[in-house]
């Protein structure tokens, strides 16, 4: 079942992050990589500029998505699944969901290029790999420099109805 989460489900917001994420170790540049991957300082900070909806089985919250409206597209934020649920179609329900409530035109999802099971998991769903991702990146996000270099953005046209 999705729910919208809110400051009462940080930790366990920051728990699946935290787990979900170790799978960039040794794949991400070491610089990039820190344990925890986001402390919950980041997180809080998160928090307050994006909305997060998560998925629950038997009253666990197992899987995290963030969306935020930045000017004319909406970025997905933060999509990660505690590593025992995963490929069991959680994300893809999550993703979906999201893309229901996207109320821009496209949908915008930044990973890290070595990652490259987010980004099969993204073109799997009809993403594409975006040309000019760092202006992409430079436009909608707050990200060093590095994190630029060593990162990738997919995006999608939302067709609404009506």
């Amino acid at each position: 079942m999705i729910r919208k989460l809110s400051s009462k489900d940080a930790n366990d917001i920051w728990e699946i992050i935290n787990e979900a994420a170790r799978a960039y170790k040794g794949i991400i540049p070491d610089d990039r990589y820190q344990e925890p991957y986001m402390t919950k300082e980041e997180l809080r900070r998160e928090m307050r500029s994006m909305n997060f909806f998560g998925w629950r089985e038997k009253d666990e919250l197992i899987g995290v998505i963030g969306f935020q409206p930045v000017s004319d597209v909406t970025l997905i934020r933060h999509a990660y699944v505690l590593p025992d649920y995963q490929r069991k179609g959680i994300g893809t329900i999550l993703l979906q969901y999201m893309r229901q409530l996207t109320k821009t035109k496209y949908l915008l999802v930044g990973t890290w290029a070595d990652a490259d099971w987010a980004i099969e998991f993204y073109q799997k769903h009809g993403f594409k790999l975006m040309p000019s991702k760092d202006e992409l990146l430079g436009k909608y996000w707050h990200i060093p420099q590095r994190q630029v270099d060593t990162s990738v953005v997919l995006g999608i046209e939302v067709l609404h109805s009506g």
